[in-house]
């Protein structure tokens, strides 16, 4: 029986390019080889596809594949944009489709629905570039009071993101912010545990399948930002150390987030878990990272799904929708 041509498809002119570089690299290397010939298919920041280190045009590529795995992270790769490209050129494609890849890197439409779902998230407010942010900083002081979480509005992996304890410090968040986007979301800051949750879809007989939660714990006094995110300075504790019942409800939310914003295949959300106000949920991420060291692989492990497994499982679901 021939082998299935998957390409393997990393980098893109994201932020996120050296973690897309990562996830891509452990893909390649764990993709089952007596079931699939890999090809590398590497998109550089200039907008340059190769296919095995050869520049070729994006159409001769795909064509030249049976199924895409999309191992890009960040704006371009999970916003929608190469979903579009890749449906234009027919090829199936792991991960979620145009409209919930959009609407789930737009975090404040992503906010809207999980509001109206049911889900709870922190109070907040969209600031644009244009704004008059002298004027908009009071505004904001008076709806939402410090600490504040400023993140640019449509980027991952906390990417430009600050905590602001007073006016200039907001200030100076939203000009990072700005670095990367035209937008910024500016949040209540929510002192809780912090949780993410994957959702793997029809594995074990079931639709959507939550994998167990993972409780993160950055270093004293900092956050969950990109750079203790990456540097392993971060204890994961899988399963967390929540009782049964949160562990049930954090599930549930993610199952819930994955649904409401459509998204398929397998998706990862975040949540911060409060002891008086309960779980809040932050955002959802429709292309988890596949790193050594990201979650969702770690969560799978501990449910006995092993990494190559769970690659052969997101092919199979491309090829299905």
């Amino acid at each position: 029986m021939p082998k299935i041509k998957v390409g393997v498809l990393r980098g893109g002119p994201s932020a996120e390019y050296e973690i897309s570089l990562l996830t891509g690299e452990n893909v390649l290397k764990h993709l089952p080889k007596d079931k699939y010939e890999v090809r590398d298919l590497l998109w550089t920041k200039d907008g340059v596809l190769h296919q095995d280190g050869f520049p070729k045009p994006p159409p001769k590529i795909f064509k030249s594949v049976d199924v895409v795995f999309n191992a890009l992270h960040g704006e371009y790769g999970e916003d929608g944009r190469v979903q579009q490209e890749l449906e234009l050129h027919d090829v199936p494609y792991t991960g979620s489709g145009i409209l919930a890849s959009a609407v789930a890197m737009k975090k404040h439409l992503a906010k809207d629905i999980f509001e109206k779902s049911g889900l709870k998230t922190p109070r907040g407010t969209v600031v644009s570039k244009e704004n008059d942010l002298e004027k908009k900083i009071q505004e904001i002081a008076k709806i939402v009071p410090p600490f504040w979480v400023v993140k640019p509005n449509g980027r991952g992996s906390s990417v430009g993101t600050t905590i602001a304890k007073s006016s200039p410090e907001l200030l100076a968040g939203l000009i990072k912010a700005f670095s990367y986007d035209r937008k910024a979301l500016v949040e209540e800051y929510i002192e809780g545990r912090e949780a993410t949750c994957g959702v793997l879809e029809n594995f074990r007989g079931e639709k959507y399948y939550a994998l167990p939660v993972i409780e993160i714990v950055p270093p004293d006094g900092r956050f969950f930002d990109y750079e203790v995110k990456y540097s392993g300075a971060t204890r994961e504790i899988c399963p967390g150390r929540f009782d049964r019942e949160t562990s049930q409800k954090l599930k549930t939310a993610a199952i819930l987030a994955h649904q409401v914003l459509g998204c398929r295949h397998y998706s990862r959300s975040d949540f911060i878990v409060t002891p008086k106000r309960g779980i809040f949920a932050l955002e959802t991420n429709t292309l988890p990272g596949l790193t050594s060291q990201s979650l969702l692989p770690k969560a799978a492990e501990a449910v006995g799904l092993s990494f190559p497994r769970l690659l052969d499982h997101l092919v199979s679901l491309a090829f299905q929708h």
